[in-house]
């Protein structure tokens, strides 16, 4: 909601620049979405491996989880 009404001030204050950072905004989202599946694959990654490594620890303790 707050960035919609940084927006409308933005149209008030200077149109064309709002005009082009709406136009704008689904290319660099597009450009932006193979970054943000490698963050979520290396996260998954790192995940497993902290599970991996723990896995010895969370059988020797004996107690659930």
């Amino acid at each position: 909601m707050a960035g919609f009404l940084l927006w409308l001030v933005l149209l008030v204050v200077c149109w064309p620049l709002a005009l082009l950072a709406l136009v704008l905004y689904p290319i660099v989202w597009l450009l932006l979405l193979p970054l943000r599946l490698l963050g979520i694959t290396v996260n998954a990654v790192f995940a497993f491996l902290k599970a991996l490594l723990m896995l010895p620890a969370r059988v020797l303790s004996g107690r659930p989880v």
